[in-house]
């Protein structure tokens, strides 16, 4: 049963307490949008648009180039169930420096919020500890939240965090759409991070 009382658009926030220590992928539509919101859409952040299932793939190259800074992937049940083989990889890599954050409602939002995989038998920590992570937890109710940004920011193994959440709209946030400007924004602040400096003001590639 998908029970929760977790709403997406407040979650992020309390499971990242400072999103400037961490370089983001995210994947598409809703987990995007929450994660626009949590960043103001900063250069920090690299988020999906078409590309289902290539979140965590792109997050463990991000790792694997960047391993002086903390990679969090965070994507939705649906985009990670269209390419589960990544979990192996991931596992295998065992970037120490990589956290999945995965958004559950047990839904297909982009499609129609047609009810997903993981509303049924499916159990995305399972799988995941099936594929070789030794790091996984689950969140369904707020009074673990403390537990789950400490288990999250913590390294030494790949993390795997699924997060039951409730089946409601994303945040309400309009993110830059440009792919181009995108890539630009992010590569700085993906540069900057492999110097170990600061990250540039959000949005300053945008202005």
């Amino acid at each position: 049963m998908h029970s929760t009382e977790i709403d997406r658009r407040r979650i992020l926030r309390e499971i990242f307490r400072d999103h400037r220590q961490f370089l983001f992928v995210s994947g598409l539509a809703g987990s995007a949008r929450d994660c626009a919101s949590l960043t103001d859409d900063g250069n920090n952040l690299f988020a999906l648009g078409g590309a289902m299932g290539a979140a965590s793939m792109i997050g463990l190259g991000m790792a694997l180039a960047a391993a002086s800074r903390d990679i969090m992937v965070v994507t939705g049940d649906g985009e990670l169930l269209m390419n589960l083989g990544c979990l192996a990889t991931i596992a295998t890599a065992q970037p120490e420096n990589l956290a999945i954050v995965c958004l559950d409602n047990g839904r297909h939002g982009e499609t129609g919020n047609q009810p997903g995989h993981t509303s049924g038998r499916a159990d995305l920590e399972a799988i995941a500890r099936g594929a070789g992570f030794t790091e996984t937890m689950t969140l369904r109710d707020r009074k673990t939240t403390k537990a789950a940004a400490d288990f999250i920011a913590r390294r030494g193994a790949p993390r795997f965090l699924v997060v039951k959440i409730l089946d409601t709209p994303p945040s309400p946030y309009k993110r830059l759409m440009d792919p181009a400007a995108c890539r630009i924004r992010f590569r700085t602040a993906f540069l900057a991070s492999r110097l170990g400096t600061s990250f540039p003001p959000a949005n300053e590639a945008s202005r």
